[in-house]
């Protein structure tokens, strides 16, 4: 069982092969129990673990692999079995072969289950700087 702060080396590197166009980290850590929900930056509300994972993987399939990603927690806690951090997703992505800023503002909250974190919500939206 992992503390949640070396899960969350593992989450920051999952957000880093996202935005270089995988996503099976990102899916490793969806919630297999439910309830599980996904507020995109797209506007959508999704909920359970297949329209998630499709979701995520949808996502990825838009980037190429020379992207970048930093997760700049501004607050994280963990208590029992519950845990979140919020911050900014600051990435670049390449897209159609060109670089594209993509800061997203991110509340993620996990649950642990079966001795490890999962995520049971994200909410990321485009940062307005």
């Amino acid at each position: 069982m992992s503390s949640f702060a070396e899960f969350m080396e593992r989450r920051e590197a999952a957000a880093e092969a996202y935005v270089r166009g995988r996503s099976d980290k990102v899916e490793a850590m969806a919630s297999e129990t439910e309830p599980s929900t996904f507020f995109g930056p797209d506007g959508k509300v999704l909920a359970g673990r297949s329209a998630i994972v499709a979701s995520y993987q949808a996502g990825a399939s838009r980037f190429g692999s020379d992207g970048e990603s930093r997760l700049d927690v501004m607050q994280s806690a963990e208590g029992g079995d519950i845990a979140y951090w919020c911050g900014i997703q600051r990435a670049i992505v390449e897209m159609d072969g060109k670089a594209v800023p993509m800061n997203l503002r991110v509340t993620e909250l996990f649950r642990r289950e079966d001795g490890d974190w999962r995520l049971v919500h994200r909410h990321a939206d485009f940062l307005r700087e």
